[in-house]
């Protein structure tokens, strides 16, 4: 374990290095490409695993790969080595925004009106934080007014987010009757890898926030303080710090391509 942590910290300071070569290089010089495709091939792996988190059944793996692609090599063509942060911290976010973008506009059974697909793509972010603030799942009610929304609104949807395409994992592979079911052979992903993704992403969002949002997230959750407690050391009440607790991770979490 210690030897690949040691390797990978190898390969990124080789990346980092091209990478402040490229950036010195005018765009006429040959060696531009050259280097260009370097490092775009050394990270193609990288991009296929995000690709292949969000291929859903009866959607095109192929495809969901060239969009990772694409947003890998904006990653390369934007990316300012003077900024401080790493190339994967830059790049994760950047390729996940690509797919989410193929995967809202692309992946849907039946036609679904653009507007309602971004109100799911809300909805469901509005649930995640809602359950977290009130211990509970949130109402109709309660969506519509987070979001801006009629009632009516929130519920088709509820309604649309069953419109993706789906795959019985009870399909059966091949041509023969006592064939293989497609859910068994679908093989886990290795966990320790997508954490590794996360934790990069986080860290450079976490280092991109203010102080006080730094030291707040400190208290919150490395010293197990309140937020009464919270607010008794920065001066400012319990509901203040709620609501700003509220803010960072959404923030945190739209960092994520979400």
């Amino acid at each position: 374990m210690k030897t690949d942590t040691i390797a990978r910290d190898e390969q990124r300071a080789a990346t980092m290095k091209v990478l402040r070569h490229l950036a010195t290089l005018s765009p006429e010089d040959p060696d531009r490409d050259r280097l260009r495709a370097e490092i775009v091939e050394d990270h193609m792996p990288y991009a296929r695993h995000l690709a292949h988190r969000y291929v859903r059944g009866g959607a095109s793996e192929e495809d969901f790969e060239q969009v990772a692609y694409l947003g890998l090599i904006k990653a390369v063509d934007n990316f300012d080595p003077s900024y401080g942060t790493g190339f994967l911290g830059y790049a994760t976010p950047m390729i996940v925004g690509e797919i989410k973008r193929y995967f809202r506009d692309t992946t849907w059974s039946v036609h679904v009106p653009r507007r309602l697909q971004e109100l799911t793509g809300a909805l469901r972010k509005a649930v995640e934080e809602m359950v977290s603030e009130l211990g509970r799942e949130p109402t109709v009610l309660e969506l519509a007014e987070r979001l801006e929304a009629t009632e009516e609104e929130i519920v088709e949807a509820i309604d649309a987010s069953e419109a993706y395409t789906t795959a019985s994992l009870d399909h059966p592979v091949g041509e023969e009757a006592d064939g293989a079911l497609l859910g068994e052979l679908l093989g886990d992903q290795d966990p320790a890898f997508d954490l590794m993704i996360d934790r990069q992403v986080l860290k450079n969002l976490v280092a991109g926030l203010g102080e006080r949002d730094k030291r707040i997230l400190l208290m919150r959750y490395f010293r197990g303080m309140t937020q009464t407690e919270i607010g008794a050391e920065l001066g400012v009440s319990q509901m203040q710090v709620s609501r700003l607790l509220t803010r960072i991770l959404r923030d945190l979490r739209s960092g994520f391509g979400g």
